[in-house]
């Protein structure tokens, strides 16, 4: 199925709203502004819209929500929630659903005003039951036994930890939209708060307001809107578990899976890829994913991220708009690494815009690092 997929949708518009802080507003106002600014940008407007994809942190009803909120009455509507990979898990229902003609525009939306209502990283999700007597930090708790893992297993270093969240700070000191744009060194997030062992307050992602939005339709209309359009060569998921505990192998994710079958249905390999945008929660994301989506091998994630390697003018472009850890991150961010996948496909990005970019990587992540989901994007001359 994903194959036949392959270059069958295109995105033709993005638009975010909230950046940072947006005192005021409710995650309501912040979606629906992401979402009137992403139809904008592909010249629409909501009447246009007949398929609506959405997820928010605190309904369960987020599709319906939105449509309400929005005062439209889409003929398709999908909120599956499989946490911050559901924004790049819709890029497959959405071209599946155009394709078959269940909806002519597709708009993928999301919004959360997280650090103006509690200045926390905050889930709605249950406790885990075999995990909630030990008292974790949910989620860094987890991700913290991962990262401890990995650095037992493969001899990765605090500092190698560290160069993610220094390369991130690097690309978002070029982006007037970043919220976090200091300097920031190796020893800075070193020296910084430890909040669970391994990992320092600094190699966790912020906690900022935000929304983000896409505007799909089928490729062979993509011509007709104002910007370039960006063709979704593929896109696959997986998934392991839910709670960390069932994690088969706390050094592995099913990136690994998702990865190799959006490589083959997209018919391109890692090599190819001008760009990588990575739900970069807390730095051990960004290594366990290189390694897993096949940029490096496993164990050499820490090595391949050190002196600059996916920082502005190294070998791999990753997460070019500062990514979770020092752009935005409102709740979930997965939205966002489609949004600079796309721009920088389109030549457009805010901040340092890589010369050429036919092909992108947008990756995301739910849980922890239950779900994973991998899409490829590319210009009209990879079709």
């Amino acid at each position: 199925m994903e194959n036949k997929l392959r270059g069958k949708s295109a995105i033709v518009g993005t638009g975010h709203a909230g950046f940072g802080e947006a005192p005021g507003l409710t995650a309501c106002d912040i979606m629906a502004e992401a979402g009137l600014a992403a139809l904008g940008d592909a010249g629409l407007r909501l009447p246009d819209v007949d398929g609506l994809f959405c997820t928010m942190m605190e309904d369960s009803m987020p599709a319906l929500m939105a449509a309400e909120y929005l005062g439209i009455r889409p003929r398709f509507v999908e909120g599956t929630m499989t946490g911050g990979s559901s924004f790049v898990n819709y890029i497959t229902a959405a071209t599946m659903a155009l394709e078959a003609g269940l909806c002519d525009v597709a708009l993928i939306v999301y919004g959360s005003n997280q650090r103006s209502s509690s200045g926390k990283l905050v889930t709605a999700s249950r406790p885990p039951p075999y995990e909630q007597m030990y008292r974790p930090r949910y989620p860094i708790s987890a991700y913290a036994l991962a990262a401890a893992r990995h650095m037992h297993e493969f001899g990765t270093t605090r500092e190698q930890l560290a160069d993610v969240a220094v390369a991130a700070r690097a690309w978002a000191k070029h982006n007037p939209e970043a919220f976090a744009r200091g300097d920031l060194t190796r020893e800075d997030v070193l020296a910084s708060r430890m909040v669970s062992d391994p990992l320092t307050v600094r190699d966790c992602c912020l906690v900022t307001d935000g929304g983000g939005a896409v505007v799909m339709v089928r490729s062979e209309r993509a011509r007709d809107f104002p910007k370039p359009p960006v063709y979704v060569l593929a896109s696959a998921a997986e998934s392991t578990h839910r709670q960390i505990s069932q994690m088969p192998d706390f050094t592995v994710t099913a990136a690994r899976e998702s990865g190799a079958r959006a490589f083959a249905a997209a018919r391109v390999a890692p090599s190819d890829i001008d760009v990588v945008e990575l739900y970069d929660a807390f730095t051990i994301n960004t290594i366990l994913f290189l390694e897993d989506l096949g940029f490096c091998k496993k164990g050499e994630g820490g090595a391949f991220v050190a002196d600059g390697r996916i920082a502005p003018g190294g070998a791999l472009p990753v997460n070019t708009n500062g990514g979770g850890l020092s752009c935005v991150h409102p709740g979930m961010y997965g939205i966002f690494t489609v949004i600079e996948a796309t721009r920088q496909i389109r030549g457009d990005a805010p901040g340092l815009q890589i010369g050429n970019v036919d092909l992108a990587l947008a990756h995301g992540n739910g849980g922890t690092l239950s779900s994973q989901v991998t899409a490829i994007l590319g210009s009209g001359n990879t079709l």
